[in-house]
């Protein structure tokens, strides 16, 4: 048996915005969901590049303290810089240089977190490897080396990653957790094997974290989700030219969802809501319709 659904989607996200104009468009996002943002804290992973550096950038406009995680601390310091060149008070941007593959390296995030503050709202796991070159039959030809290192940034990274931050984000009455995953986490594209399975992995983990949660902590507002970015022009996809801003109204309307807001569903950036596996698309748009 087949099951056919209805499309859904959330109207009014934005896809073509610059930052330089973030106090016009605030990317989409109405004055009172803006203002939801400001004082909060998030951690982003993969704040030194790509959408993780754009999603950093726009929480930071909008008021809210921001982690910024990433392996080499001289993107870090290149998001920063982006940053304040565009107007945007950087000083709520922190930098915390973290290998997510690392329990270590985590624990030590977590530590310089704690100094600063007891508590996370949010969480955006976009650290990631793209498909390594050198076969174009990674599935029977790659070296178990290049699928471990794939696997680990991928998937059980983004899962240390959530763990660890979790005696954080349940600090307070709820938190919002965003996995960034692909398209490819649907698809079966012959050389890519390795990656579409790190996805589809991916896919698994956010719904699974999002179902635990929310019995681990039934009086809490949780709201985890996974979220495709789409292609765009980042140090994975130097070809695209759409520009990675494109993801930032849908991730900005998900961390700003008032309480009793979506957890354990699938969205693209384009606001279009997405099924998987044995979970529908969510059923109502995310932005109240005037």
């Amino acid at each position: 048996m087949r099951l056919f659904q209805k499309s859904v989607s959330t109207p009014g996200i934005l896809q073509n915005v610059h930052l330089a104009s973030w106090r016009d468009h605030r990317f989409g996002l109405p004055q009172a969901r803006w203002e939801q943002l400001r004082g909060r804290n998030f951690w982003i992973t993969g704040a030194g590049t790509g959408y993780g550096r754009c999603i950093a950038l726009a929480l930071a406009a909008a008021g809210a303290r921001v982690f910024i995680s990433g392996r080499r601390i001289e993107k870090l310091r290149e998001t920063v810089d982006e940053g304040a060149a565009f107007g945007i008070d950087v000083s709520r941007c922190i930098s915390v240089p973290a290998d997510i593959r690392s329990d270590e390296n985590l624990a030590r995030a977590i530590k310089s977190i704690q100094h600063v503050t007891t508590s996370l709202y949010g969480l955006v796991n976009s650290a990631a490897l793209p498909q390594p070159a050198g076969t174009a039959f990674p599935l029977t030809g790659q070296s178990t080396a290049a699928w471990t290192d794939l696997l680990t940034t991928n998937v059980t990274g983004s899962w240390l990653t959530s763990k660890a931050a979790l005696p954080l984000l349940s600090n307070g009455d709820g938190f919002r957790i965003l996995f960034l995953s692909s398209f490819a986490g649907w698809a079966s594209t012959p050389g890519f094997g390795p990656y579409n399975i790190s996805k589809s992995a991916l896919n698994t983990l956010g719904a699974s974290f999002a179902a635990e949660c929310a019995a681990r902590y039934p009086g809490k507002d949780i709201q985890i989700n996974v979220l495709v970015p789409g292609e765009a022009r980042t140090e994975m996809n130097q070809g695209s030219t759409e520009s990675p801003y494109a993801v930032v109204s849908m991730v900005l309307v998900l961390l700003s969802h008032p309480q009793g807001g979506p957890n354990g569903f699938f969205f693209n950036r384009d606001g279009q809501h997405l099924a998987f596996a044995y979970t529908p698309a969510y059923p109502q748009s995310l932005l109240a319709v005037d």
